[in-house]
């Protein structure tokens, strides 16, 4: 599905002049020809509370990275329905955007994690699905193991995401899949910059633990094998 039969799909049972066109794929993030390409996203969210088709512009850019994360975290089965109404809950809210936040990253992921909230059992669902199959490939490092292993969703580590809590979990999700900075993921959440790093240590804690238990019954497991 392009960005463009998406962004039809989501405004087309919307009031006539909500979204006036549909801005066509240009760049390779589907950005639009002309001035708004060098706009930020501050700028052109100010702009379409004046002429609401701009906001076009802001689903083109971000409509992808978002349904990516959410297809992450819940699975491609509700991922563009979930990217879809973020989009449209931003549109709707966008009077109240900061403008003085240039970026509308971390507001439209906090839309999106918001959503993903709704399904916190789809999505323990899935990491225990994930949890029975065998494990990938290990991956190396310690420290980066921990992000590096959220990010390619390593099997083996889906029991552990399934046990932390759901507040921790957003943190580090933001971080390891959408790439935010602290900064940025205090701003989606709405919580202070001490929060999230003590969340994200929490989380980190309790991955690194899983990583290490997988580990020791790796060497266990290969011990017994060359003994038998």
């Amino acid at each position: 599905m392009t960005v463009a039969s998406t962004s039809r799909r989501i405004f087309d049972d919307q009031p006539p002049g909500i979204f006036e066109v549909v801005v066509t794929s240009d760049g390779p993030q589907g950005e639009p020809p002309g001035a708004d390409r060098r706009l930020s996203d501050a700028e052109i969210i100010a702009a379409s509370r004046r002429v609401p088709a701009r906001f076009a512009v802001i689903f083109d850019r971000h409509y992808r990275d978002i349904q990516r994360y959410v297809d992450r975290r819940l699975g491609r089965d509700d991922a563009d329905d979930i990217a879809a109404e973020t989009f449209l809950i931003a549109f709707r809210r966008r009077a109240r955007f900061d403008t003085a936040q240039a970026s509308a990253r971390p507001w439209l992921y906090g839309i999106a994690t918001k959503l993903v909230g709704r399904h916190r059992r789809d999505e323990l669902r899935r990491y225990r699905a994930l949890a029975r199959l065998d494990r990938s490939d290990a991956l190396e490092g310690h420290e980066e193991r921990v992000t590096s292993a959220v990010v390619a969703a390593n099997t083996g580590l889906s029991e552990a995401l399934a046990g932390l809590s759901s507040a921790d979990r957003d943190v580090l999700m933001l971080v390891a899949l959408a790439e935010l900075s602290y900064p940025e993921v205090a701003a989606a959440l709405g919580i202070k910059y001490g929060t999230v790093c003590s969340r994200l240590s929490r989380a980190r804690r309790q991955i690194r633990t899983a990583l290490d238990a997988q580990d020791r019954a790796d060497i266990e497991g290969g011990t017994r094998g060359r003994i038998g």
